[in-house]
This record gives C-alpha cells, sequence and structure tokens, in this order.
C-alpha cells in the first residue's frame, strides 16, 4: 500500500486534499440547498481550508518520513528573503486595494469602512488584527504548505513552472467547487459564469504564486503572506467594488509579466523548486 502510494503520491495528494476538505464542505453546501435537514454554524467552513496541508503532512510522512516534514515545515518558516519579495506579498495587494478605495471615494463621496476589513457576516467581530490573523491561519498556512509547500515542487519535478502552475490553478480551482452551493459570493456569481471565471483568476493566481515561490527558493512562507493578505483585503468588501477586480488584474498583470520575462520552465530569475 505504501509503495503504490510513493509510486501515485501527487494523485494521492490531490485526492486527499478533496477529501478532508469536502468532507466538511458538501454537507453545509447540502444544508444550505435544503437536501439534508441539518444546521452548521458557518465558522466550521474555515476548517475546510486545512485540507491541503493536512494531506501534504500525511503524504509526506508516508512517502519521506521526518526527513520529508523537516523539509515541508523549512519552507514555512523561511522568512529571509528579498524585501521586494515582501513588497509583492504585502505591499503589492495593499496598493491596489488603496487605489480602489480611493476610487470608492471618487463615486461615492465617502470612505469605505475599513474596520470592516477581512470581517464576515460569519464570524464575531475580531478587530484589524484578529481577522488579519485568521486569513493567514487558515486560507493563508492551511492552503499554501499544500498548494505551493508540496503540490508545486512535486509537479515541476516533471514539468515546466509554467504548465506545473495551469495544471496546479486548474486542480485548485476545482477544490472551491462546493462553495458555490453555500457561500453567497459564489451563488451570486452563479455556477455557470462563476467558475469559468473562478478557474482563470485562480490559474493567473498559480502563476503569481509560483512566481513568488521559485524566486525566493522555496519559501512558503512568503505565499502564504501574500495570499491571506490578499484575502483578508477582499473578504468584506471594505475596500468598494473595484477592489476585486483591480487586484485581479494586478495579479494577472504581474503573472504574463513572469512569463515575458523569466520564461516557462522557472518563471522566475532562480531555478525552478522541485521535490
Amino acid at each position: 500500500m505504501f509503495e503504490w502510494i510513493k509510486k501515485n503520491t501527487l494523485f494521492v495528494y490531490f485526492l486527499l486534499a478533496y477529501a478532508v476538505s469536502w468532507s466538511i464542505e458538501i454537507p453545509i453546501a447540502l444544508a444550505a440547498q435544503g437536501m439534508i435537514k441539518a444546521e452548521f454554524p458557518y465558522a466550521i467552513h474555515y476548517l475546510a481550508s486545512f485540507g491541503p496541508m493536512i494531506a501534504a503532512i500525511v503524504v509526506t510522512v508516508i512517502t519521506k518520513g521526518s526527513t520529508g516534514i523537516r523539509a515541508l515545515l523549512n519552507g514555512v518558516v523561511k522568512w529571509r528573503v528579498g524585501v521586494g519579495y515582501y513588497f509583492a506579498a504585502i505591499a503589492f495587494p495593499l496598493f491596489f486595494f488603496g487605489v480602489s478605495a480611493f476610487g470608492t471615494v471618487l463615486m461615492q463621496g465617502s470612505l469605505p469602512d475599513l474596520t470592516l476589513l477581512g470581517q464576515t457576516d460569519y464570524l464575531p467581530y475580531l478587530g484589524i488584527p484578529g481577522a488579519l490573523a485568521v486569513w493567514l491561519f487558515s486560507y493563508g498556512l492551511g492552503e499554501e504548505v499544500g498548494w505551493r509547500g508540496f503540490a508545486l515542487p512535486h509537479l515541476q519535478r516533471t514539468r515546466s513552472a509554467y504548465a506545473s502552475s495551469l495544471l496546479l490553478g486548474v486542480i485548485w480551482a476545482g477544490w472551491h467547487l462546493p462553495a458555490f452551493f453555500y457561500r453567497d459570493t459564489y451563488i451570486a456569481m452563479g455556477f455557470i459564469v462563476g467558475f469559468p471565471l473562478l478557474v482563470v483568476s485562480v490559474t493567473f493566481g498559480s502563476i503569481f504564486l509560483t512566481w513568488l515561490y521559485n524566486s525566493t527558493n522555496g519559501s512558503t512562507f512568503i505565499a502564504i503572506l501574500f495570499h491571506g493578505v490578499f484575502n483578508w483585503l477582499l473578504t468584506s468588501g471594505a475596500g468598494g467594488e473595484m477592489s476585486s477586480m483591480l487586484m485581479s488584474a494586478a495579479v494577472i498583470f504581474w503573472a504574463v509579466r513572469a512569463i515575458k520575462i523569466h520564461g516557462p520552465a522557472n518563471l522566475a530569475a532562480a531555478q525552478k523548486q522541485v521535490a
């Protein structure tokens, strides 16, 4: 059994990541659609974010043992990277969020309520630092240890960074499927229109994060920062309606820039990271 897992590491990883997350999300979706009689506190939705990380830890223990776990965790604490990458992970989304907030002022004549940053109707008010901590710990840490820390280096072992990013982007987008049946923002988009748009935006996000990860020689830490900050800024819509569009457009621009400047092999000035 263990030998089969070692030979099919990526397949087992993605299957387990989906299984862990969807085991939480599918019951919530079924209840929201009235298909089962149950009530779930929405906050448990955040537990689904840890599916990719849990799958990465389980598969790493089976295939590489303690040595593999140390390597996986080394990326999480790898914070010594160039200041420019901190700019890309933090200041970059903050800048475009600020532009969208300024646009809201011009159109509506008032500042958006920035105290709502990262807040949702499903959580108690946590304040700006508390909300940021939730997003960094859940969708930042919970996803990036798996997608970038584990899956990307395994994909890049036999593929270019660009091809790996595309494949991972589609799988990552598919992981969000249950959300279209219980999360208000996803339901509002509609599956037929919303899912293709999600695939495109997440795939460009995957390319951007590959650039960030490979450029920092495998810093999962910097990927966690970007993912957490990006979600924190967008969640409540505190920046106005333009924030999602502007920040996504900025990520797409930078992803295209990485392809054009660095080429598909590595998507970075440094060599691609492989497991």
